[in-house]
């Protein structure tokens, strides 16, 4: 009979309240204005404060997020996007809806994150967006290829769903240039509940998606409430960010420096009690400059492994299955060994703000008696 997961050890992944969320929400609920509002323009001027950069453009999703940073960025049908294929599939499917083509590209796999010298080499003719996911919160060097991309006019749009807070270098990410795309979903570094954002690259870009995502409308929400018509001039889509959601995620904001330091300590300590493991290999996403969205290993039988903590009622998970074979994206389907291996190894442990020093030790001796069973690993203190 196995022992049963301490409850915090159950969830792969939660989000955390800091408990004053709930009064931000009701004061939006009482106000009667629940739509974009004034809130949500706090919290785009918040957010730009914290990053330090002119502008944020505050969106439904992060999903909403890189649909609509494509679609600025002039990406549509015939155009090819440079993407990896560890992603998750909502990466995929953002350049599809503006009619583009993924070109799946593999990735290191020390940290599953693609390559300058990657995307180089599958750069083409009809290339006109890169799309680096900065994985597990890590930031991506584009460096030796960047020349090239601006010569060709090629866009870089950072899927950095899981590095609000990271750094690249000494710079935030969303400070270095790139059209930076967001997630503030349930279980993010920081959550609105739902949300996302775009990090425009000039004031132009920001009234494009300003636009987009008020449905091609060229007038404000309070400019519309003095005037009898309004003009739409372009194609746009309901992405707007609620007040709601909005309130949710300037708590979290002023909570956030806790935040980023948790999660650092988290991922140290998993390191830490990792370390003794033979055979596994954590992945990793920097910490010195990272706010650690995963907490992800290498094992191998990887879903003996998986089955057995689930039985366990431990919750690991796998963060992804690789893009390229999955049905829907069979069309531009590459051999890619480094992905593809990956795609058998890599299990995700529980890492949330939940979690306790006590919880992560439960987490690492059922891995390393899983790994024991399995024949997968020798653990010195096992």
């Amino acid at each position: 009979m196995t022992a049963p997961a301490r409850p915090d050890a159950a969830r792969n992944a939660c989000p955390y309240l800091y408990g004053q969320e709930a009064k931000a929400v009701a004061r939006v609920l009482e106000s009667g204005q629940y739509g974009h509002t004034d809130v949500t323009e706090e919290f785009e001027r918040r957010v730009a404060d914290v990053l330090g950069v002119a502008d944020a453009v505050a969106v439904a999703s992060g999903t909403a997020a890189l649909h609509a940073a494509l679609l600025a960025a002039g990406v549509g049908p015939g155009d090819e996007v440079i993407v990896p294929s560890m992603t998750f599939c909502a990466t995929i499917q953002a350049i599809l809806a503006v009619g583009a083509t993924p070109r799946f590209v593999d990735i290191e796999p020390a940290t599953l994150c693609v390559t300058d010298q990657l995307v180089k080499e599958a750069v083409s003719d009809t290339t006109a967006a890169v799309v680096p996911v900065l994985f597990g919160g890590r930031a991506v060097d584009l460096g030796t290829v960047q020349e090239e991309l601006d010569e060709r006019g090629i866009v870089v749009i950072e899927d950095a769903a899981h590095a609000f807070g990271s750094y690249a270098g000494t710079q935030r990410v969303g400070t270095t240039g790139a059209l930076t795309c967001f997630s503030f979903g349930p279980i993010k570094n920081l959550t609105c509940g739902q949300g996302g954002m775009v990090i425009p690259r000039t004031p132009e870009d920001a009234d494009t998606l300003r636009r987009l995502r008020l449905l091609g409308v060229v007038q404000s929400q309070s400019e519309r409430a003095n005037i009898t018509t309004y003009r739409v001039d372009s194609f746009g889509l309901r992405y707007q960010l609620s007040s709601i959601f909005a309130a949710i995620g300037l708590v979290q904001l002023d909570r956030f420096a806790t935040s980023e330091h948790t999660r650092r300590q988290l991922w140290r300590t998993y390191q830490d009690a990792l370390a003794p493991l033979e055979g596994v290999t954590l992945v990793d996403v920097d910490p010195d400059h990272t706010v650690p969205h995963l907490c992800q290993v290498r094992v191998p039988h990887r879903d003996q492994v998986f089955a057995e903590l689930r039985a366990q009622g431990i919750g690991v998970g796998v963060h992804y299955p690789p893009n390229h074979l999955q049905p829907a994206f069979a069309a531009w389907r590459r051999t890619l060994p480094a992905t593809e291996q990956a795609g058998q190894e890599i299990l995700s442990l529980p890492f949330h703000q939940h979690l306790t020093e006590r919880d992560i030790e439960h987490v690492v001796s059922a891995l390393g008696q899983s790994l024991k069973s399995a024949g997968g690993s020798r653990c010195a203190t096992c």
